[in-house]
């Protein structure tokens, strides 16, 4: 059998920094935890379910004995602020309310969303949703990612593709996907369409180097191994 591991959490400790940030007692472990994972859905739901679509990619949490930081990835940080920041003010107020504690959030353009697996998988899945044909979307995707500047992109698709009756994968390779190699810089997602006649799955690799090639991550943040980087050789 084919044993497959997270490209994220293969590289995590390693080369890249963990999306949440904080320490806590044994005692509270287990409710920040559970918090952490309410935050990611709640701005999942706001920005990415509903219009109008914010193209969040990634959010990364942190936490000091005061406050709770939020970082978010987005496409389109005009729609994530708001007009004079009513956007901002408002999450913060609603997350707030949810956690019960002091938050602050902090937005990071993503400059290019061809390059981000996220926001690939998430353009697939919506074209899917509007019964465009996988084979074209697929394609046109992989070709867009390459001409973006990746070194290399994957993309795979299962379910039942086309409305058939069997479920089945297919997928589209471009270029070179080192999944193996740590120094590898590989942005991984998955997504799903929601079709009518099923769940469509679409998982998007995208290879934009080595980690020693590129420049320093751009999570700005104080917190020990908040940016991805390379491993010097001993």
């Amino acid at each position: 059998m084919g044993q497959k591991v997270h490209p994220f959490g293969f590289r995590v400790g390693i080369t890249e920094a963990h999306k949440s940030r904080w320490y806590a007692p044994k005692a509270l472990y287990a409710e920040l935890l559970v918090e952490d994972q309410k935050i990611r859905k709640f701005c999942d739901y706001r920005f990415n379910r509903k219009a109008p679509y914010a193209a969040v990619s990634d959010i990364h949490i942190e936490r000091t004995r005061e406050e709770l930081k939020i970082i978010v990835k987005t496409a389109r940080p005009g729609l994530v602020i708001g007009p004079k920041g009513s956007e901002i003010d408002a999450l913060t107020a609603e997350l707030q309310r949810l956690t019960g504690r002091n938050v602050s959030i902090n937005c990071i353009e993503v400059h290019n969303a061809d390059l981000d697996a996220k926001l690939v998988g998430e353009s697939i899945a919506e074209q899917l949703a509007k019964r465009a044909g996988f084979r074209r979307v697929m394609k046109m995707k992989a070709e867009a990612a390459m001409s973006a500047g990746a070194k290399g992109c994957k993309i795979q698709l299962s379910g039942r593709l086309g409305g058939h009756e069997m479920s089945r994968t297919e997928d589209v390779r471009m270029g070179a996907i080192p999944l193996a190699t740590l120094q590898a810089n590989i942005d991984y997602a998955l997504t799903e369409a929601q079709t009518t006649y099923g769940i469509i799955g679409v998982k998007v690799w995208v290879f934009h180097g080595l980690y020693a090639e590129l420049a320093e991550g751009e999570i700005e943040s104080k917190a020990a191994g908040a940016r991805p980087r390379a491993r010097g050789r001993h």
